[in-house]
């Protein structure tokens, strides 16, 4: 007899139905949007009105203005140290929580809260800080560097990078921690075992071993921090002048209140290439090392 073929289990339709409309409205608020956004790139349109194709006249208008290697060179400037920051001191504030400690989970809910505060709330509030608080609080040591609002100074990108790194280390952290819950304590037991102690320890094995986890933040923070956007609104506004305005808020300033939607267009596909192409050459290098560690 013929053995009759086992059929695959058909697919509960509940998942269809969770998934689809999920599906449906990314590409509705998300896909179609950015493929507009491509289209428009490639002509002179303003926000409104009438519009005419221009080819690759705003590609190659990118490479001549000059405003754009300043914008490009200060976010590029910023997303290397905030992310170089976070990612050192979110890895060591989660191997501080890791250990047994008092009051650890009241602790971690501490360090979660600027996370769950809107960005744009915490970007005000500093700014009264720097613009107040610190300069009298300077006037009042004698401190003369604490007695200027940094935020109207040259040295204003610092500020928004403290605050930007002080509330982003809240997730990162959090992605740590959750990596490092996974080494198993007789690993470190063993460890113990062969002399292994301190930094030693974390660089022979807590670290390769949590790895993936540093990939996933080492990618999400180029990312978010190439796209900086809301500290320096609420902030600076990109001032003084226009040394702390990132290539969003050009996109933002000059695309909607500046009449250069299709422009700024072309702007924005260029920062999601960049984007993109870090991101891949991140992914490739750090899992190239974590096969190494493996």
């Amino acid at each position: 007899m013929n053995k009759k073929k086992a059929r695959k289990p058909a697919v509960n339709i509940t998942f269809y139905v969770m998934v689809i409309p999920f599906i449906v409205l990314f590409f509705i608020f998300h896909t179609i949007p950015f493929l507009q956004g491509i289209f428009y790139s490639f002509t002179d349109w303003k926000g409104y009105g009438i519009w005419n194709t221009v080819g690759l006249r705003n590609y190659i208008q990118l490479f001549k203005d000059p405003a754009m290697g300043q914008t490009y060179w200060f976010t590029m400037k910023f997303a290397v140290c905030a992310t170089i920051l976070v990612n050192v001191l979110s890895l060591a504030l989660a191997c501080g929580l890791n250990t047994k400690i008092k009051f650890k989970n009241t602790i971690k809910a501490i360090y979660f809260l600027p996370y769950m505060l809107g960005t744009l709330i915490i970007g005000f509030v500093f700014n009264f800080i720097f613009g107040n608080v610190i300069p009298q609080f300077g006037a009042a040591l004698g401190i003369d560097a604490l007695s200027v609002n940094i935020l109207g100074t040259n040295k204003a990108w610092l500020g928004i990078l403290f605050v930007t790194v002080w509330q982003s280390m809240a997730f990162n952290t959090m992605i740590y921690l959750s990596g490092l819950q996974t080494v198993d304590r007789d690993v470190y037991e063993a460890a113990d075992l062969d002399g292994a102690k301190g930094f030693q320890r974390f660089r022979k094995i807590t670290f390769p071993l949590i790895a993936p986890f540093f990939t996933i933040n080492m990618v999400l923070s180029a990312k978010n921090f190439l796209m900086v956007f809301d500290q320096i609104m609420a902030m600076t506004g990109g001032g003084p002048g226009t040394s702390t305005t990132s290539i969003s808020v050009l996109i933002y300033k000059r695309g909607f209140d500046g009449g250069q939607f299709a422009y700024q267009s072309a702007n924005a596909v260029v920062l999601f290439l960049i984007i993109a192409a870090i991101s891949i050459f991140q992914l490739k290098i750090l899992e190239k090392r974590e096969a190494k560690m493996n």
